[in-house]
């Protein structure tokens, strides 16, 4: 039994579910808004919103920290120069997810999965 663990597996092994989460998290920084399955958008949110408080104080530690966790520079300068200053006066809850209808193919649950304004 699961008593205790958080988290899901989304059937995948390790490396490939983090690998998941930084595809998805470089991808929200690039567009500021992606269409995904409900449960993988729920998943990302903690790990999306610690990159954006890192990027609320733009130091070189905080950048280099940035930078393990995502696999795209561009997306990190993004992060930095943009969304960070953004984010800067607001307390928390950088994202929004807004349920959708249940995709065609597979009936999931799909969700959109955006930055605050």
């Amino acid at each position: 039994m699961r008593h205790e663990r958080s988290g899901k597996k989304f059937g995948r092994p390790t490396n490939q579910r983090v690998a998941l989460y930084r595809g998805i998290a470089g991808a929200i920084f690039l567009h500021d808004r992606i269409t995904t399955t409900e449960a993988k958008a729920k998943a990302v949110r903690g790990y999306v919103e610690k990159l954006i408080t890192l990027a609320r104080q733009p130091t070189v530690h905080h950048r280099r920290l940035a930078m393990q966790d995502l696999p795209n520079k561009e997306a990190v300068d993004r992060l930095f120069k943009e969304i960070g200053p953004r984010m800067a006066g607001r307390p928390g809850g950088y994202t929004r997810i807004v349920k959708l209808g249940p995709r065609f193919g597979d009936a999931a649950p799909m969700a959109v999965f955006e930055l605050v304004e």
